[in-house]
């Protein structure tokens, strides 16, 4: 702290270093010395000390001025706090400024003990500097992820927007055609080394909560469960690395989660999602590539037998990251294969006044990926997966019950494409081919298949156009047999020129017509007796 220039020019303190200056110089008045020289050697000394004064004070605000500058840039600068046993420039340059007035005689400095400042502590500053430094290390633990999308549609007939899907089919395409608002909320935690340095072990927690809910005007749940909003916990796990020194790739976890799903995301289907709860070890390396292990399952609440609630276990077995060779024309890309057994424990179900036997059930799938990762400004990945019994749905959860599950089964045709050449044109087209079996041997097989494709046109950084075209065609013999073709017209706003930039804000048009075997089971209440419609709307699309 500076002593103010009043305190500094009063009147007492002057006339103390006046004495001073004068018992220094030996000029104090001695016996039988003329007044008149006196007064002469007193006038010049006042003189001289006015003069070195009027320097100091000088010397003194331009000090403080300089130092008031470099405090208020370091401020805008940094906004630091100063750390344990700093002392500031201020103090420093006060602290020369007394001694270069006063002298370093112990007998001045004595004399004003106690009226100039005393040297500052910094315990408190301590404290606020030890909870920042918690402050930020927690900042950044801390990740926050996510995916929504969002909008508002009405129908040609005026109600609310209706979306297309053909019978029995796995997914519907997206552009366009989703009448909901949906989010997925992911909170990360790294408890133990965030970077995931390779010389000691990480852990962290990861939380999603899901959100699926209607557009309705009254945010309400309905007694009748029509529009209810629905909220679920999807995701709480633990996972934990570099725990062993033979495997530092390896990660153990534990918990819920979205367990290594397969996605198409131009109809968000999910051609394998083991997605449940257990533990598993994942990314141990095996040199050809990686392995991961894991027990899965899940259960049925609504289902209860002597035994409780009906489960179904999985053990999930899969190599990754191999890379293969040339093959009868495939190009060098990367190998992955699956295997998974399933089982789930029968019983007597009582319902009402009957009973219901649940079979014991079991079975098994398997599945080869290629992929290439880098292919045209985008990738390709194509994947071919069977599957029996309990296994046969590719996921945890249950089928049926039926009396003939063990007999059911599954195949599963997928390719996919993300063709960008240039940061003006992409496209993604997709080839969905599916059979599936209920077990009964008066049953044939029920047949999905699947063709569609997004180009999108950058006509700049933040406008483009996208069209979306697909093809569905359904069959279960005795139930329907029919085809359903979708069209949307979307022009953009985004944030860049690629496919998957995000985010997004769109206004579309989207056209749908169906086969006549199809009439009431496509578009809902306005479309009950019709084989077309239309939709239109706005909708933003965001992942993070």
């Amino acid at each position: 702290m500076i002593l103010e220039p009043s305190t500094r020019r009063s009147r007492p303190v002057r006339w103390f270093f006046y004495g001073i200056a004068m018992m220094s110089l030996g000029v104090l008045p001695a016996p039988g010395q003329q007044a008149d020289q006196l007064q002469e050697q007193l006038k010049q000394l006042k003189q001289q000390y006015e003069t070195t004064t009027h320097e100091l004070e000088q010397r003194i605000d331009t000090l403080e001025q300089q130092i008031e500058k470099q405090k208020t840039e370091r401020e805008k600068q940094t906004k630091e706090t100063p750390k344990e046993g700093t002392v500031l420039a201020t103090n420093l340059a006060a602290q020369q400024v007394v001694k270069a007035v006063m002298g370093n005689s112990d007998q001045v400095g004595g004399k004003f003990q106690g009226q100039l400042p005393s040297e500052p502590t910094y315990d408190q500053l301590q404290e606020a500097d030890i909870q920042i430094a918690r402050l930020q290390k927690q900042v950044s633990a801390f990740e926050y992820h996510g995916y929504f999308r969002s909008g508002y549609g009405l129908n040609s007939e005026g109600g609310e927007q209706v979306a297309f899907q053909a019978p029995g089919a796995g997914a519907k395409y997206r552009l366009g055609n989703e009448a909901e608002t949906y989010g997925e909320f992911i909170f990360v935690n790294n408890w133990i080394n965030p970077e995931e340095t390779s010389d000691k072990a990480w852990a962290k927690t990861e939380v999603m909560i899901e959100a699926n809910t209607t557009n309705s005007a009254t945010y309400a749940n309905f007694p009748n469960g029509v529009g209810n909003d629905q909220f679920r916990l999807r995701e709480a796990f633990v996972q934990v690395g570099n725990v062993l020194e033979s495997q530092p790739t390896a990660k153990f976890w534990a918990g819920q989660r979205y367990y290594r799903r397969q996605h198409i995301d131009l109809n968000d289907f999910y051609p394998l999602d083991m997605s449940g709860y257990g533990g598993g070890v994942e990314d141990v390396d095996v040199r050809v590539g990686k392995l991961a292990v894991a027990f899965l399952s899940g259960a049925r609440p609504d289902i209860v037998t002597q035994n409780g609630a009906l489960a179904k276990s999985n053990i999930d077995v899969r190599l990754y990251g191999v890379k293969g060779p040339h093959l009868w024309g495939v190009p060098e890309g990367l190998w992955s294969g699956w295997f998974d057994y399933a089982w789930s424990k029968g019983g007597t179900s009582s319902g009402g006044t009957s009973s219901t036997i649940i079979p014991t059930t079991d079975g098994y799938a398997f599945g080869v990926k290629h992929e290439l990762l880098e292919w045209h400004g985008g990738y390709h990945s194509f994947s071919v997966q069977y599957g029996t019994g309990a296994a046969s749905n590719f996921s945890t959860s249950i089928i049926g019950p039926a009396p003939y599950i063990n007999r059911s089964a599954q195949l599963l045709i997928t390719e996919q494409v993300v063709y960008q050449p240039n940061d003006r044109f992409a496209i993604m087209p997709i080839f969905v081919y599916q059979q599936t079996k209920d077990g009964n041997p008066q049953h044939r097989w029920n047949q999905w298949e699947s063709f569609g494709a997004r180009p999108e046109v950058f006509f700049t950084k933040h406008l483009s156009l996208a069209v979306e075209g697909g093809f569905d065609h359904t069959s279960a013999p005795g139930q329907y047999d029919g085809w359903l073709r979708k069209v949307t017209v979307a022009p953009q706003i985004g944030v860049g020129r690629k496919f998957f930039s995000r985010p997004v804000l769109r206004a579309y048009l989207t056209y749908a017509n169906w086969s006549d075997g199809f009439r009431g089971l496509v578009g809902g209440a306005p479309y009950t007796n019709r084989t077309n419609g239309l939709t239109y709307g706005v909708q933003t699309e965001m992942w993070w």
